[in-house]
């Protein structure tokens, strides 16, 4: 038997689990800009690769701020649509 996910209750991450996606987005932004700080190639490429990187990084917050949002309207909706369902179920009850 499967269970259904409680779309009313809000999800709590941990303290170690924000403190290693935090740590894991440090590190990695921090290797990254170094590596091209250190790449033997002219100041053009350096500054393009790094734009590149900082798009990359925007782009991918703004994605994952939208994957949320549409998830949060998701729930919003699904519990709308309980209440209606128990609201109508309430007021056309058969042996009233």
């Amino acid at each position: 038997m499967t269970r259904s996910r409680d779309l009313s209750m809000p999800h709590e991450h941990s303290a170690a689990w924000v403190f290693q996606t935090w740590a894991a987005f440090f590190l990695s932004t921090s290797a990254v800009t170094i590596g091209v700080f250190f790449l033997p190639v002219n100041g053009w490429m350096k500054g393009y690769l790094g734009v590149g990187f900082t798009f990359s990084l925007a782009s991918t917050m703004s994605l994952s701020k939208t994957i949320r949002d549409v998830d949060e309207n998701k729930r919003m909706t699904a519990r709308v649509d309980g209440a209606r369902v128990e609201k109508l179920l309430s007021d056309h009850h058969p042996l009233k």
